[in-house]
């Protein structure tokens, strides 16, 4: 039942995860992670890295580890987020998704940065953020760095407030490697690394 509330898209453990492939990767301060020891103190995890390094298959893996172990863990892309929120906004419930989003001992907000954030949007992810302060972990995905921020937001000081508390408590984990999604055509030759020779665009 935990599972199907947690609106996972797909199902994904740690030990589906290639270490390997993915030195990048701190194989034991994830595992140390999934003890969910930080969930007890409402501390954060950021996963940041370029699209297809396993981000949100890390996230994913984590919110089912806090599964295991009881947590209540709720998903959502930015993107259906964003989508959430223009409904809301046009019935009048945007305090209720507010209210929703700060029950689970675990939000997973996933793809920040793939689209820019407009006022309401910014507002409403600060306001959730502040709301969850040392209250309600949250894991986050994100291809930006956060000097790039600032630019999801459209606000400098909005991001850096959004930074502060998200920061504040919490684990980031820079990912650095190639796309699970394109090795195996890798693999096949179908194409080379950005820059070789006779890669494709």
């Amino acid at each position: 039942m935990k599972t199907q509330l947690a609106h996972f898209p797909l199902l994904k453990t740690l030990d589906q995860f290639d270490f390997s492939f993915q030195p990048s990767v701190p194989e034991k301060q994830v595992r140390e992670l999934a003890t969910m020891r930080f969930v007890a103190h409402g501390e954060n995890v950021l996963l940041l890295g370029p699209p297809g390094v396993g981000k949100t298959h890390l996230a994913i893996s984590l919110g089912m580890s806090a599964i295991a172990q009881s947590l209540s863990v709720y998903f959502v892309s930015i993107v259906e987020l964003l989508e959430q929120l223009a409904r809301d906004a046009a019935e009048d419930r945007l305090a209720a998704r507010l209210a929703a989003l700060c029950k689970p001992k675990v939000l997973i907000l996933d793809e920040m940065g793939y689209f820019p954030l407009d006022r309401r949007a910014g507002q409403f992810v600060f306001q959730l953020v502040s709301r969850r302060y040392l209250k309600g972990s949250i894991i986050l995905t994100s291809n930006k760095s956060y000097g790039e921020w600032g630019d999801i937001f459209a606000d400098p000081v909005l991001a850096a407030a959004i930074l502060d508390r998200l920061l504040h408590q919490s684990t980031t984990l820079n990912i650095r490697g190639q796309s699970y999604r394109l090795r195996e055509k890798r693999k096949a030759g179908m194409f080379g690394e950005p820059g070789e020779a006779g890669a494709a665009s």
